[in-house]
């Protein structure tokens, strides 16, 4: 399994990177990151732009993804469901907690819960990850 250090050097330059994608943790069955809510990544108000909720939640799922593949095996997102709950307001810090609903041989599904370091709610995400050759 690649370590979580070189799983975030290998971010550093994607689109991941660049957004400020962060893990705090990664397992088979779990992964959580921060993401700093920078004016950059928000609509107008100051609050989170969906789409980078969407982004940030996408990564933690597929990395989850990549935690679990055979060696030679790579993954793609084919369909993702985003539940807008709240907002998150710029210059604070949202955390995701990507759980894996199932982890099949062909595909996987995660959901990932965003929420501010108060705990608030923000958007819940669901993915599905298809396992390719």
């Amino acid at each position: 399994m690649l370590s979580m250090e070189t799983m975030q050097q290998h971010m550093a330059s994607l689109f991941p990177g660049l957004i400020g994608v962060r893990l705090v943790e990664m397992t088979p069955e779990r992964v959580v990151g921060e993401l700093v809510v920078r004016p950059d990544l928000c609509t107008a108000g100051g609050i989170l732009h969906g789409g980078a909720s969407m982004a940030f939640a996408d990564t933690l799922g597929a990395i989850g993804t990549v935690v679990n593949l055979e060696r030679g095996k790579r993954t793609t997102t084919t369909d993702s469901s985003t539940k807008f709950i709240g907002g998150a307001k710029v210059d604070t810090t949202v955390i995701g907690e990507a759980v894996a609903l199932h982890r099949g041989r062909t595909t996987q599904v995660w959901q990932t819960s965003i929420r501010t370091r108060e705990g608030k709610l923000c958007a819940v995400v669901t993915q599905t990850q298809l396992i390719l050759d």
